[in-house]
């Protein structure tokens, strides 16, 4: 039998595994990346083959996030690590009203992890970066030795723009303001704990992971008194809410009976004794506006499709305890307070 000279077995992406020369800088490492990385996310900034992408400089003021995502399982109902690295990425661009332009990622993948699996995750990422409209344009591969990973670790950086007039931030609430959700509340942490702990209920519970970007520009078209938006990740709706009474110096109130949850996550956080405001969400956000065009902004959300299911849920008080409180449905209040320690670990 001849070779033709030259000849490279293609990586065995159905039944191979990745092994130390994958992150060795040699021709293994450069194969992964030529057959798997490059194939998926290729661009003309990323087909430049150099150790930086040069991109034209945008107009307007640049915005830049990054973060890190080491959800376990892997796979997930309603997602994947390599979606939410995407989803979670360009949502905090979003949340400051930015347009996302570009990602660069980084992956740090264990030894022994199925070649297929990492294809998975890779065509995941790259469909949903195409969703949303961004490009990958630079990245980073390591591998370290098995038992001191856990199959795939992803890092990125996202990049985007701020049209000029557009100013949102954590620290323009002000007393009298309304405080908006987007939709039900506790779906992606209770999906990911089902999934990982084996549990089922009556219902599918499936991840809420989405990208935002085009349901943020919505309502800041919708909006002119529109203070800020975030995405209630790690933590929930509660974490959120206080870190953003501490940074506007102002106190928050909650109609509990108004918060968006599923029958059958608010079931399953009941059973397992946890509290659906504290649990991690990742294609949701909380908006603040003043209280005469909150009608406007809920309008435009439910308008979207993913903004379906939104609620106007409380308001901004003046309390220099910055105290996030709940009206709860028997009448009495309860203290919705920091998260203490970590309901539910490893969740983006």
């Amino acid at each position: 039998m001849s070779i033709k000279p030259g000849y490279t077995r293609p990586l065995d992406l159905k039944h191979g595994r990745v092994d130390m020369t994958h992150g060795s800088g040699g021709r293994a490492m450069a194969q992964l990346i030529h057959e798997l990385f490059a194939a998926e996310f290729g661009n003309e900034w990323l087909a430049q083959g150099n150790d930086q992408a040069i991109v034209p400089p945008p107009g307007g003021r640049l915005a830049v996030a990054t973060d890190g995502h080491v959800v376990s399982p892997l796979f997930f109902p309603g997602g994947d690590i390599g979606s939410l690295a995407v989803h979670g990425t360009v949502n905090d661009l979003a949340m400051g009203g930015a347009t996302p332009l570009y990602l660069t990622v980084g992956f740090i993948l264990e030894e022994g992890l199925p070649l297929a699996d990492l294809a998975r995750i890779v065509r995941s990422l790259a469909q949903a970066a195409r969703e949303a409209g961004v490009a990958v344009i630079t990245g980073d591969t390591k591998v370290v030795e098995q038992g001191k990973g856990d199959g795939v670790f992803i890092t990125t950086t996202g990049i985007g723009v701020v049209p000029d007039g557009v100013n949102l931030s954590g620290h323009l609430a002000q007393p009298g303001d309304a405080v908006l959700v987007s939709g039900m509340l506790g779906d992606h942490g209770v999906a990911i704990l089902s999934q990982r702990e084996g549990l089922a209920f009556a219902a599918d519970v499936v991840s809420d992971s989405a990208a935002l970007h085009t349901l943020a520009a919505r309502l800041i078209a919708a909006c002119p008194s529109l203070r800020l938006m975030r995405d209630p990740t790690r933590g929930g709706l509660a974490t959120t809410l206080n870190e953003i009474a501490v940074q506007s110096g102002v106190g928050i109130r909650l109609d509990e009976a108004a918060i968006p949850v599923r029958p059958v996550v608010r079931a399953a956080c009941e059973f397992l004794g946890l509290d659906p405001l504290y649990c991690a969400n990742e294609g949701k956000l909380t908006a603040i506006c003043a209280a005469a065009d909150a009608p406007a902004l809920l309008a435009a959300m439910r308008a979207h499709p993913l903004g379906q299911d939104a609620a106007i849920i409380g308001e901004v008080i003046a309390d220099p305890r910055c105290f996030v409180r709940a009206r709860t449905p028997f009448g009495g209040e309860r203290l919705v307070d920091w998260l203490n320690g970590e309901m539910l670990p490893r969740i983006c």
